[in-house]
């Protein structure tokens, strides 16, 4: 029998401010091309519609994660990241999702994967795509994930649980390095860049080298066709400055607009990926973000002369609301180094089931 005839055990999460598939490893087929072969039908690409499939026409809406238990003792559960294309049949393992990651934890404890601890359990994942290992906090009053809760995020409606991620080891998650050319300021295209990795790629720059407010709505920036095409070619011109090679058919780097705030934040971001502007922003991208800002002589970093002091919380701004992050770096190591970074998340399960490729 045929995954065609049998379907495949599925659970679909919202996550953050993304949607994801979320399967068991041992369900899929070993090898990666099958496997591969499998999510994109199940997926509904390529399409631009995924009409007849479960995504949701958006990148935001074309993420899955596979789980599996680890054999590191210190970990739980091993996550890994894809990210399936749209209308282009790409699948790519070269980034981590903050946002899926949020729903890693109860998945796993759904699935009997890690059994849930009192009030609360903590569940300790390792990131596969970089090897880094996150620590997911949420509620299980009964032994029985709770998603209802009164945890409010920008770009989701309502109200959910909150589910605490905490971070350890995403410095050069894809790169190596937090700073993958080896300098805090380059220049590409002729603007002034920070290339920073703290569990997601990014190239800062300020929205005003694009001739941009970096307050744009995300409708303006999403029609502007030839922005959108100055800014595929600027993040794969500081690819090759980060030793990423060719990413053409990447979704990494991610490029990220600073600008002052104006909704009571400490900055302002316009993010795109890889070259399509995103509603909101990435977990993990703005983690690397801040990261990069607190780096003295860094692209943004003048940004940072109001913020406030004896707190390591940081305001992110982005085109539907705020993202609160967590990030202190020891920017007095040679080089930088991050001392912790997190952030807080919701999920909510809505559904699972069997799932039927194409």
């Amino acid at each position: 029998m045929s995954y065609d005839d049998t379907g495949v055990r599925c659970t679909m999460l919202r996550a953050g401010t993304s949607r994801g598939l979320y399967l068991e490893a041992r369900d899929l087929p070993a090898d990666a091309a099958a496997r591969d072969d499998l999510l994109l039908r199940l997926m509904g690409t390529p399409d631009p519609r995924q009409i007849d499939g479960l995504g949701g026409a958006t990148t935001l809406t074309s993420k899955v994660a596979v789980v599996s238990p680890s054999e590191d003792p210190e970990v739980d559960v091993d996550y890994l990241f894809l990210q399936l294309g749209v209308d282009e049949a790409t699948v790519s393992d070269r980034q981590n999702c903050g946002n899926i990651l949020a729903g890693v934890g109860p998945f796993a404890v759904e699935r009997g994967l890690v059994p849930a601890a009192g009030d609360e359990t903590s569940v300790r994942i390792r990131m596969v795509n970089s090897g880094s290992v996150a620590v997911a906090t949420f509620p299980t009053p009964d032994g029985r994930v709770e998603y209802r809760g009164d945890v409010a995020i920008a770009g989701v409606p309502g109200t959910a649980a909150p589910v605490v991620l905490d971070f350890a080891d995403t410095e050069g998650s894809a790169t190596g390095a937090l700073l993958p050319t080896g300098h805090v300021r380059d220049t590409v295209e002729g603007i002034e860049v920070t290339c920073v990795d703290n569990g997601m790629p990014v190239v800062l720059a300020l929205a005003e080298s694009f001739g941009l407010t970096g307050h744009e709505p995300h409708e303006q920036l999403a029609a502007d066709a030839a922005l959108l095409d100055r800014v595929d070619t600027f993040r794969r011109k500081a690819a090759e400055l980060m030793g990423m090679g060719d990413v053409s058919r990447a979704s990494v780097p991610k490029t990220v607009l600073l600008a002052p705030p104006r909704d009571g934040g400490q900055v302002s971001t316009r993010s795109f990926i890889p070259d399509q502007p995103h509603t909101s922003i990435g977990v993990l991208g703005a983690v690397s973000v801040v990261t990069g800002m607190l780096l003295p002589g860094a692209v943004g970093s003048e940004l940072t002369a109001g913020w406030p002091q004896g707190t390591s919380q940081v305001d992110v701004e982005h085109p539907t609301g705020h993202l609160l992050v967590d990030v202190v770096v020891d920017a007095s190591a040679t080089p930088p180094r991050v001392v912790r970074s997190g952030v807080v998340r919701t999920a909510r399960k809505l559904f699972d089931g069997t799932a039927y490729p194409r």
